[in-house]
């Protein structure tokens, strides 16, 4: 049996039922539950639910890398950890910038400067000591540029890893999406091992297409057999759209998440 656990973001699900019966649909199936921005939320109604919510959105809005972006970021980070309170929510995730409805980010930066950097991670240690006084993690997500976040700076999973490193601290974790790794980086099965240290939870839809584990091109068993080889016992979350019914989609991505019996090849 695995030692990780499975949740599903109820954002890319059951899309025809109200926010609230998503989640009750996904937490009745067996999985915890995602969620992003709070704020177009009744948190009341989803304390309610019953369910078990493993992540939301860390902040509403605000940067990394500038001094106005950065104060507006932790101003709404507190606000976050106030609502992830609540929702008993351990986790909040952020990005190397504030995306806007479509996923684009609100400053793009073609070019990350050396300045960005440092700037970046005075941010994150700043945001790591917030989560350290709430008992709460930050995670910072890597995305992808070429297909659905074009200009989003520190977008790989390379940059993430290099700012969780330089903050060092348990309270900022990465994010670790597999799916926005394939599309802008590959070598998955090796990227989880130099990873795994540092994550916080993982995230996982296939390529292309963004929906449920066996649709695409990512051998989603093999992955799960290097996390059961790797001891990893945190979260696997599917943040994908259902190629169909919502109901089969989360069996699929159980049933790829389960079955631990494919090998890794030899190297």
């Amino acid at each position: 049996m695995t030692a990780y656990r499975l949740a599903a973001s109820a954002e890319m699900l059951f899309l025809d039922l109200p926010f609230a019966e998503r989640v009750r649909r996904i937490a009745d199936a067996g999985f915890e539950v995602e969620i992003w921005d709070w704020t177009a939320k009744d948190v009341d109604e989803l304390t309610r639910t019953g369910a078990t919510f493993s992540s939301m959105t860390g902040y509403v809005t605000g940067t990394l890398a500038d001094r106005d972006g950065a104060a507006e970021l932790l101003r709404t980070a507190e606000q976050s950890l106030a609502v992830a309170g609540r929702l008993d929510c351990p986790r909040l995730n952020v990005h190397g910038t504030g995306l806007d409805g479509r996923g684009l980010p609100v400053v793009p930066s073609e070019t990350v400067t050396p300045t960005m950097w440092l700037a970046a991670a005075r941010t994150l240690e700043r945001l790591a000591a917030l989560g350290e006084r709430a008992g709460r993690v930050f995670t910072l997500e890597n995305l992808n540029t070429a297909v659905d976040h074009p200009g989003t700076p520190f977008a790989r999973a390379a940059d993430t890893i290099a700012l969780v490193e330089a903050v060092d601290s348990p309270h900022l974790r990465l994010n670790l999406d597999l799916y926005h790794a394939q599309i802008g980086e590959g070598n998955l099965v090796q990227l989880v091992e130099r990873a795994l240290p540092l994550v916080g939870e993982i995230q996982v839809a296939d390529v292309p297409g963004r929906c449920e584990p066996g649709t695409g091109e990512i051998s989603y068993p093999a992955i799960a057999a290097a996390l059961d080889r790797l001891g990893y016992d945190g979260v696997v979350a599917l943040e994908g759209w259902a190629s169909g019914d919502p109901a089969e989609a989360l069996e699929r991505f159980r049933a790829a998440f389960t079955t631990t019996t494919t090998t890794t090849p030899a190297r």
